[in-house]
């Protein structure tokens, strides 16, 4: 293929991924990008987009009674949500979730002084696979979920 093809072939893509409510490229690296820098400071190593993973994240953030609460999905993916009015991107919703990190204690291995569950998935070493989606909602709040394969957080077990 001429590279005038297959730059078209991938903006193409782009267009109908976005269409279909999926992430830009550029917003799934932003994703990724925040969630690879925060477990590089811990020595873990970096998660991969999943086009199948986004799909369920993708699905649950349009889901039509989605007033951007921040409600479990039960799938089968460690989770990890954020809403905020106004603008949330990427790389703000990662952020949320990394700025637990004080609240981690790793030599007793729990959360100490607040939450700390959602940094600890983020930094999960044995979660390879990542997939978000973002969603405007109709309430003026901007909701963003990330799922991650396999999931964390289980008892008694350190992310890293």
């Amino acid at each position: 293929m001429e590279s005038s093809t297959i730059s078209l072939f991938l903006t193409l893509s782009l267009v109908a991924a976005t269409a279909a409510g999926q992430s830009s490229s550029e917003e799934y690296l932003d994703f990724l990008e925040a969630h690879n820098r925060a477990r590089a400071e811990v020595g873990v190593q970096p998660l991969e987009w999943s086009n199948i993973v986004e799909n369920f994240a993708v699905t649950y953030a349009q889901r039509p009674d989605n007033n951007c609460s921040l409600v479990e999905s039960r799938e089968a993916y460690g989770e990890n949500q954020a809403s905020r009015m106004g603008q949330l991107s990427a790389e703000d919703a990662v952020n949320i979730w990394v700025s637990e990190k004080p609240n981690y204690d790793y030599t007793s291995n729990s959360c100490v002084g607040g939450p700390c569950q959602n940094y600890t998935q983020v930094v999960w070493a044995n979660s390879t696979e990542l997939g978000c989606a973002r969603q405007q909602c109709t309430n003026g709040l901007v909701f963003a979920i990330c799922y991650y394969n396999p999931p964390g957080n289980f008892i008694g077990e350190r992310p890293y």
